[in-house]
């Protein structure tokens, strides 16, 4: 299991929080999502065997904020 934290632009109301975590949170091997609305960021837990890291900043970047 391996944990990330990004830096993420773009996120200011509690609807960024739930399109950001539903999204992240519907990848196959994605365990956790946590959004930090006020810091910027995004934790997310997953599994490198079953989601990388760039599909992560790639579902994010699709919901329309900008991974840093």
């Amino acid at each position: 299991m391996e944990q990330i934290t990004l830096n993420v632009n773009g996120m200011s109301c509690g609807h960024c929080v739930k399109a950001v975590e539903g999204s992240v949170g519907q990848l196959e091997g994605v365990h956790a999502v946590k959004v930090h609305l006020e810091d910027h960021k995004v934790e997310v837990e997953f599994d490198a065997q079953h989601v990388s890291v760039e599909k992560i900043k790639e579902t994010i970047d699709e919901q329309g904020y900008d991974v840093v």
